[in-house]
């Protein structure tokens, strides 16, 4: 235990506090800063000097967290030798009570934002992230040699990741991963590596427990920047509240939980908000290239953390022409942060800035030229400035007034008059009313619109970079949400910057006495109070749910138990994405945590020839071939043998995510899935056929929905069109039976008639009733004569007309359903 305190001592507080302590650009209004916000600023520091070191580390094929412990002593010794190790604060405040505020929102913080999430599996972001930030700590590089896809033959690539024909990347390893050379092996990750550097870090502290806690804690430092911003602008009291409710709320609680980008984007862009006020409004030379420094380093984490730099460069231009200056050390820093962010970007990073030069370059005319006016009228505004030119106080006032009238005025159209049509989508026309109906209150929004009001007349020149940017962030997000529109995943775009400056506006209207008068402040206050306690327990009521939720509780230690059983001489090919099943999912964290060799099939209908020649090769490569199924993939051969080695289930807990309402809380999401040694040729084939669908069956179905079991019985329910896949006919073949049931078809639904074809020659159509019974189609002697000449697999084709429960009855059920199938046989 002392030794991963000592670690996080020296990455997280070591050369931050050196840093922060140096002799140097006005130390002693540094030591005038309460100390909590110095400890603050010694955290906020180290993390990303540690995050950037790691970064470059990796870069270079060298990470290790011992280098990395390495660097940041040699970092934090050298500077203080330059300073001859003159330290000390002198005069430094020490701590009151005023310490209490944040170490409550860091209490409240380790309540509320752990234990994290499980979501280690692939198939969306967070899954992408953990695993980034596992195989920098295990592979010490940014770009990672994979032996497993340089390994496989040339011919064989298309089976398992088939060329995109891009100029960026060759194909996909696994779902947000791109293979960059499939003759190397090189594999690099989706998104840029800031975050999932600092879980490297958190993976080689604590393992993967540690590399699952490191978004916690973001999400802690980014409710104290929120409260250290608010405290310098509105105060303590409605800084803290914001903070508090923040740390109550259901977005940040889930994201606190969920590994994503945003939460890290929060915390350094509020800090470099602060960052930047304290260094031009306070005109205090240290914080000026901090903040050109944590503005730089958000270009290696999310490509719309330029909203951020935006926002904060609208502010400082317009603190500009109201008299102040931008410091060349600001300026400076930035930009030579944002020239290697340049080279990263165009090197490991060439696939993920694509799409949004594809955005920037599909915008509207309207849009490049009210760009281009921008841009003008800021070069123009800079160049009178240096001439000597400034806007009057009475011209400087009406900056922030018009602010405020385009955002209430905004607000306004987008809360009761914008509708959807033509190009706007609904999600996008109603992006503010979700907000405001599920995530903040209407009394909230309202309250959060007159503080921004009140405080952008009464201190916008203290802090110009939070109004400009909460004002971009809000005005650009509520216009295109550009992400899919599932709760709460489109809530990610509310948590850097629209969230916390929303509550932190609407508890400065409500706590804040500064905006109000004298007469007044008392009973202001008690109703601010009362408000703000109202919208605490609302918030907590909504988030509740939450803390007793573990999203994918139990996937590690099945994971592990999987891993366990395979070698690492053992070849696993799991089933793909369209096999219509998740256990693609699984094979990321089994190749790239705990590193077995994986491979996922591109399709349910492989080539035969081609995988046989494939699967030739790969015996005398590895100890045993396997595969991994649950919802069918079309692997029966005369070639190959097929012996089931495993069978299991996972089920694990999974948030609901509807599309256009709220979540309505946990439900299970089910892995079951059957491991088969691909063997050699295993002399059965044309045997009589039995098949008992929903147990061990996935290599004879395709197109069905997952396993259930019902009425003690183990069946699949089928689609609109499925197949069950008979190893072999033979010429005394008559019959083909059917155990179905309709599965209660409500009156509203279509009568469940299925049409049976085998092998393109219909034998019938039957109609399936309520209950299991048998249904018996005869074979003709002819086709059974043909069929048993070739050979091969069989297709037995079940169409019917689907129906849909969420549409039908109601119930939280989206799958199109045909039948209950139970069994099949051929005789």
């Amino acid at each position: 235990m002392l030794i991963p305190l000592l670690q996080l001592a020296v990455v997280a507080w070591l050369p931050g506090a050196v840093l922060f302590r140096l002799p140097v650009a006005r130390r002693e209004a540094r030591a005038s800063l309460d100390p909590e916000e110095r400890l603050f600023w010694a955290v906020i520091l180290s993390v990303s000097i540690s995050a950037s070191i790691a970064l470059a580390l990796a870069a270079a094929r060298m990470y290790s967290l011992e280098r990395l412990l390495l660097a940041d002593g040699i970092l934090a010794l050298a500077l203080a030798a330059a300073v001859r190790f003159r330290l000390r604060l002198q005069g430094a405040r020490r701590p009151g009570l005023s310490a209490l505020l944040p170490l409550a929102l860091v209490a409240l913080g380790l309540w509320r934002f752990f234990p994290p999430a499980e979501y280690v599996i692939g198939g969306k972001d967070p899954g992408v992230y953990i695993n980034e930030g596992i195989q920098i700590a295990q592979r010490a590089r940014l770009l990672v040699e994979d032996p497993v896809v340089a390994s496989v033959p040339p011919f064989a690539r298309d089976l398992f990741f088939p060329s995109h024909e891009r100029p960026d990347y060759y194909g996909v390893r696994f779902m947000g991963f791109f293979i960059r050379s499939p003759d190397t092996g090189t594999v690099v990750g989706q998104f840029p590596h800031l975050f999932p550097a600092s879980i490297a870090i958190g993976y080689g502290v604590d393992g993967l427990t540690g590399a699952r806690r490191t978004v916690g804690w973001w999400a802690i430092l980014g409710v104290l920047a929120l409260y250290f911003l608010g405290a310098r602008l509105v105060g303590r009291t409605a800084a803290w509240a914001a903070a508090a409710l923040l740390t109550l709320h259901v977005i940040q609680v889930w994201f606190a939980r969920y590994p994503n980008a945003e939460v890290v984007m929060q915390a350094l862009l509020l800090a470099a908000i602060l960052a930047s006020s304290r260094g031009h409004a306070d005109d205090d030379p240290f914080f000026a290239p901090v903040a050109g420094g944590l503005l730089g380093l958000l270009l290696f984490l999310r490509f719309d953390t330029v909203l951020g730099i935006g926002g904060v460069g609208a502010g400082l231009l317009l603190g500009t022409l109201a008299g102040g200056r931008v410091r060349a050390s600001f300026v400076g820093t930035g930009l030579a942060v944002a020239a290697l962010a340049a080279v990263y970007m165009r090197g490991p990073m060439q696939a993920y800035v694509t799409l949004p030069i594809v955005y920037l370059t599909s915008l509207r005319a309207w849009q490049y030229l009210a760009i281009g006016l921008a841009a003008v009228l800021a070069a123009w505004l800079l160049a009178a400035r240096a001439r000597g030119w400034k806007l009057s106080p009475r011209g400087a006032s009406w900056i922030p007034t018009g602010i405020v009238l385009v955002l209430v005025g905004s607000a306004l159209y987008a809360l009761y008059f914008r509708e959807p049509g033509g190009r706007l989508a609904a999600h996008d026309a109603y992006a503010l009313r979700t907000f405001t109906g599920y995530y903040l209150t209407l009394p909230a929004l309202i309250a959060a619109l007159l503080g921004y009001a009140l405080w952008a007349r009464h201190a916008f020149w203290r802090a110009p970079e939070l109004f400009t940017t909460v004002a971009i962030f809000g005005l650009t997000f509520f216009y295109k949400i550009r992400i899919v529109p599932d709760h709460f995943w489109m809530a990610r775009r509310f948590l850097p910057v629209i969230l916390p400056g929303a509550l932190l506006f609407a508890c400065a209207a409500a706590l804040a006495p500064g905006a109000r008068r004298s007469s007044t402040r008392r009973l202001g206050g008690v109703i601010g109070l009362v408000f703000v306690g109202l919208l605490g327990l609302q918030y907590a009521r909504a988030s509740r749910p939450l803390l007793a939720h573990v999203e994918y509780a139990g996937v590690i230690p099945h994971l592990e138990k999987l891993a366990a059983g395979l070698a690492p001489d053992d070849l696993l090919i799991v089933e793909g994405r369209d096999a219509g099943t998740d256990l693609h999912t699984l094979g990321l964290p089994l190749a790239y945590i705990y590193d077995r060799p994986v491979l996922i099939l591109q399709t349910p209908l492989p080539d035969k020839v081609m995988f046989g020649t494939f699967l030739d090769w790969a015996r005398t490569r590895y100890r045993r071939v396997l595969f991994m199924g649950g919802g069918g993939t079309d692997l029966l051969s005369e070639r190959w043998g097929a012996r089931v080695v495993a069978a299991d289930r996972l089920r694990v807990p999974e948030y609901d995510e509807p599309g256009y309402e709220y979540p309505r809380g946990p439900r299970i999401k089910q892995f079951d899935y059957t491991i088969f040694e691909l063997t050699a040729p295993s002399g059965t084939w044309n045997e009589a056929v039995d098949l008992d669908i929903g147990n061990q069956d996935d290599l004879n179905v395709l197109r069905f929905h997952a396993k259930e079991e019902t009425e003690g019985r183990s069946i699949r329910w089928s689609r609109n069109v499925s197949y069950v896949l008979v190893p072999g006919i033979r010429a005394d073949y008559r019959t083909v039976t059917l155990w179905m049931s309709n599965g209660g078809r409500p009156a509203a639904a279509p009568t469940a008639d299925v049409r049976v074809d085998l092998q393109g020659t219909r034998l019938g159509e039957v109609r399936v009733g309520q209950g299991f019974q048998p249904y018996v189609l005869p074979i003709p002697p002819g086709l059974a004569a043909s069929l048993a000449a070739r050979a091969q697999p069989v297709q037995l084709r079940l169409e019917t007309e689907p129906w849909v429960p969420e549409l039908v009855i109601g119930t939280p059920d989206d799958r199109a359903l045909g039948v209950m199938v139970d069994r099949v046989a051929v005789k």
